[in-house]
């Protein structure tokens, strides 16, 4: 499989994202890959009036991105917002086939309240963990601060994911770049799969916010940990190559998920 990391700067105006997300799919599509992975918030970025933006996953946002997805033959996961029941947002990751249907949504789980930070006062928790076939792989989503919790990535790779991706706003701070990278190597070790993270990095056009903007460093890294690609602190988008048979065979060698002591710690 042919993974395209997409690290897009984010405007406050979902219709420059858009634009971007096309143009991003583009680049996908001519680099060969078979799935895009976007940046949490992809649809406007973080300071901006979330409640205002968020959209029904059938509203125009993602319709415009399913239709995206179609017209590159590229399948993607991409950072939006929805509207909750009681008032607040879902942080939401959206998966979409390369013909365009919509598979799946998952809702961050952990919200981060954190670091000064208080996300759950605009965003409400999601409830389940979601594994998607995307390009005929098992994959499973996560958002940003999920990456903090080793339960999740668990989860997923118990539920059969071969590949985690992860959608990030990750904000700069001290060791958070280094936490970022040490958190991600670390679940695809633990659970012998693929990662594949995208991150946002600031809008050159946009005005400067205190919100979380990332700091890029969007990675493809292996079952063993090694990172594969790395797009650094500037936007682009870079296509590698993930062999998804180098699980299996990491696992006949190295089988830490088969070694579990479900009868000392039980299941996830």
């Amino acid at each position: 499989m042919r993974i395209a990391l997409c690290q897009l700067p984010v405007s406050p105006d979902p219709s420059v994202n858009l634009a971007r997300v096309h143009t991003a799919l583009d680049e996908a599509a001519s680099g060969g890959a078979s799935l895009a992975v976007f940046p949490e918030a992809t649809m406007v970025r973080f300071g901006s009036d979330l409640r205002a933006a968020a959209e029904p996953l059938d509203g125009p946002f993602c319709s415009e991105l399913a239709a995206a997805c179609a017209s590159a033959g590229v399948a993607a996961v991409v950072g939006v917002f929805e509207p909750a029941p009681d008032g607040r947002v879902y942080n939401t990751a959206v998966a979409f086939s390369a013909a365009g249907s919509q598979v799946a949504a998952y809702r961050k789980l952990h919200l981060f309240d954190a670091l000064g930070q208080r996300e759950s006062e605009l965003v409400a928790p999601g409830s389940d963990v979601v594994v998607a076939a995307l390009g005929g792989v098992p994959v499973g989503l996560q958002v940003c601060y999920d990456i903090r919790f080793p339960e999740l990535t668990r989860a997923l790779a118990l539920r059969g994911a071969s590949l985690v991706t992860v959608s990030a706003a990750w904000q700069a701070g001290l060791f958070k770049e280094e936490h970022w990278v040490t958190l991600l190597r670390a679940r695809a070790i633990e659970n012998t799969v693929w990662v594949a993270a995208a991150g946002q990095v600031p809008d050159p056009d946009s005005k400067p916010t205190r919100a979380p903007t990332g700091v890029g460093r969007s990675m493809l890294i292996d079952p063993l940990g090694v990172v594969r690609a790395d797009l650094g602190p500037a936007a682009g988008v870079l296509v590698a190559e993930a062999d998804m048979s180098f699980v299996d065979s990491v696992r006949a060698t190295l089988p830490s998920l088969a070694n579990r002591r479900e009868d000392v710690f039980g299941q996830i």
